[in-house]
């Protein structure tokens, strides 16, 4: 089953890529790579949650918000690879949680984006990660991620 075939039997919807807010692009290619931007949780122009991770932000949102993070980033390679069918292989995921001192639970956040990529993508979409825990974030979202995946 292809990943675009996938998306649709779980419902899922594509954002258009976003635009950018300052002097970048959302997605690179360079040679069989693709590097996106890093991506906020936003769903319609709109975050889908703020603040620091757990106090103003639960765990079970944090990892929402990691999941529209992903498909955001999943728009931004669409846009540039025409489709997500043409992605061979997720290669890294960088995680950033807004969180309150003390929190240690980074990675728990990042899982609510990397399930959704193997789901998607199989074996495939195993991949390596950091999740490090952040001070601030832009329009204090709780999380910012970016991939890095190769195309066929």
């Amino acid at each position: 089953m292809s990943v675009e075939q996938r998306l649709r039997e779980l419902d899922l919807n594509l954002p258009a890529a976003a635009t950018p807010v300052g002097a970048y692009v959302p997605a690179v290619r360079t040679g069989n790579l693709i590097f996106t931007a890093g991506q906020l949780p936003l769903r319609d122009g709109q975050l889908t949650a703020t603040g620091k991770v757990p106090t103003d932000v639960t765990l079970d949102s944090a990892q929402c918000a990691a999941h529209q993070a992903a498909l955001n980033a999943l728009a931004a390679i669409k846009a540039l690879a025409g489709s997500l069918d043409a992605v061979t292989r997720v290669v890294r995921l960088n995680v950033f949680v807004n969180s309150d001192a003390g929190f240690t639970d980074q990675a728990k956040v990042a899982n609510g984006a990397s399930h959704l990529l193997v789901e998607l993508f199989g074996e495939g979409g195993r991949h390596t990660r950091c999740a490090i825990g952040a001070a601030e974030l832009p329009l204090n979202a709780p999380v910012e991620l970016d991939l890095i995946v190769e195309v066929g």
